[in-house]
């Protein structure tokens, strides 16, 4: 298991992935859990299972179909990633940031990730989208950071910022979207922890104080290793479950699963308002 993937390796990935499609896409999107139905309205898609792929880990969790679909989205070129790897899977924080090192090599400038996350903020309920506003990147904090190891200042600095992680303009654009799409939405924090355990009660409520909104086990280790690269990202976290602050609830991945169904019409709507805003 790398724990540094230089530069000559990632570029491999890139060539794999170039040689098979037949687009240039400038947009990409990563699918969380239960939310991979998204993909399936790209036009013209080249379809790549990660599998396919050289150094790409592929996905062991279900709901995660585990393969990129680039192709033609609300007249917008675009990259998808259908289902992601997790660091609870057994890989390094380099692997998982490695699609996102790939997708700034391919020329991609914009970076819209999702997931399925659990509330923490007792007024959410399940079926909800919240928009990012900002991530407590607690992992990070602890040293899980994708950007540990000799930086590749052909991406960017050794020491970025982290203070705009969530483009302002891209959720200026979301929030007026939603609005007219008449889906309703909540706006907040969102953390992540390694998993895959699902919180404790007192997890939850330790959470809350520091300033979460919603929970899970992805996206912001995709973000920072994006903000590294000089990427623009818009982050929609889907609210799979209620906040179970009392322990009188129990989570299981089922849920997750089942909340999709409710949150990928949602999503849908937003994103391909989005898409359709962006020049």
């Amino acid at each position: 298991m790398s724990e540094f993937i230089p530069l000559a390796q990632i570029d491999e990935v890139v060539e794999a992935v170039r040689k098979r499609i037949h687009h240039q896409p400038k947009i990409a999107l990563i699918l969380g859990s239960g939310l991979g139905g998204l993909a399936d309205a790209v036009v013209q898609p080249d379809i790549i299972p990660y599998e396919e792929i050289p150094h790409w880990y592929r996905s062991t969790v279900e709901g995660h179909a585990g393969r990129l679909v680039i192709g033609n989205l609300e007249g917008k070129p675009l990259l998808v990633m259908q289902g992601r790897s997790h660091y609870y899977e057994g890989i390094s924080m380099a692997q998982v940031g490695l699609p996102i090192r790939v997708m700034q090599r391919l020329g991609i400038e914009i970076l819209i990730v999702t997931n399925a996350a659990g509330a923490i903020n007792p007024d959410y309920a399940p079926g909800e989208l919240m928009l990012i506003n900002d991530h407590i990147a607690l992992m990070a904090m602890a040293g899980l950071n994708p950007l540990r190891g000799p930086n590749i200042p052909e991406f960017g600095p050794r020491f970025p910022d982290m203070s705009q992680a969530y483009d302002r303009d891209l959720l200026k654009i979301a929030r007026r979207v939603a609005d007219e799409q008449k889906v309703g939405y909540r706006e907040g924090v969102y953390i992540c922890l390694a998993g895959p355990s699902f919180e404790s009660p007192a997890d939850l409520r330790f959470l809350r104080v520091i300033g979460a909104d919603a929970v899970g086990m992805s996206t912001v280790p995709e973000v920072i290793a994006a903000r590294h690269g000089g990427m623009r990202v818009l982050g929609i976290s889907g609210i799979s479950n209620k906040a179970n602050l009392d322990g009188n609830t129990i989570t299981t991945h089922a849920e997750v699963l089942e909340a999709g169904k409710m949150l990928v019409p949602r999503l849908t709507a937003v994103i391909n308002g989005v898409l359709r805003a962006l020049p």
